[in-house]
């Protein structure tokens, strides 16, 4: 397989509209894909002086820790313009949420996307830990696992039981919605801005084959 490199570039985005921002992620990560296929040599262009200034976010991407997934490569953004959260599986756990406020009130965040990725592993192992219960998941796992599990696990009573690749797709939409579900109605702050139209949570899913992420979840109508 031929290896690419990506054009990684400074961005001093600041935009204040949810719609905008989106649309500026889903414009770079049209650019993201563009640049692997043609194999463009990685460039840095950082001013120095930038790195000083206060940041300025205009997206909050919760994504999984997966070193396949890196948000600012993705969406072909520089330093300050994405304020990340990554924990496997990309699950709210109180230290997630309470990061995401933090941005949201520090910064006025416009989008927050809760990002989750094909063949995503911390899915599997919550699969495989329902499927053979016989098998203890270890206690560090644990955390991870066990809320995933319980969105996984109707799924195991649906006819998808049987197909390991669309059980696989399914849970791995349905973690992302369910993450995007809880930041809206855990916090205060955000379901404030987002009743006042100052915020989005978008949920969305990155193909590891095409680079292509897909916005499905709490997109305006």
């Amino acid at each position: 397989m031929q290896r690419h490199s990506c054009l990684f570039v400074y961005r001093r985005a600041i935009m204040n509209n949810p719609l905008d921002a989106l649309k500026a992620l889903k414009t770079g990560n049209a650019q993201f894909v563009s640049t692997v296929e043609q194999a463009k040599p990685l460039t840095t262009a950082i001013e120095a002086s930038a790195m000083h200034e206060a940041q300025k976010p205009f997206a909050i991407v919760l994504s999984c820790s997966d070193s396949r997934a890196p948000a600012e490569l993705l969406f072909n953004q520089g330093f300050g313009a994405l304020f990340v959260v990554r924990v496997a599986g990309n699950i709210v756990t109180p230290a997630q949420l309470a990061s995401i406020e933090f941005a949201v009130m520090s910064f006025g965040v416009p989008l927050v996307v809760v990002m989750g990725h094909s063949n995503c592993g911390a899915i599997a192992a919550s699969i495989d830990a329902l499927e053979h219960p016989e098998k203890p998941v270890p206690d560090g796992l644990q955390p991870i696992v066990v809320p995933i599990c319980s969105i996984v696990a109707p799924l195991l009573d649906s006819p998808l039981k049987g197909d390991r690749v669309a059980l696989m797709n399914q849970a791995i939409r349905d973690n992302v919605s369910s993450a995007a579900g809880q930041l809206r109605a855990a916090s205060g702050v955000i379901k404030e801005r987002v009743a006042s139209q100052d915020l989005l949570v978008v949920g969305a899913e990155y193909n590891l084959q095409s680079g292509v992420v897909d916005f499905f979840d709490g997109l305006p109508m």
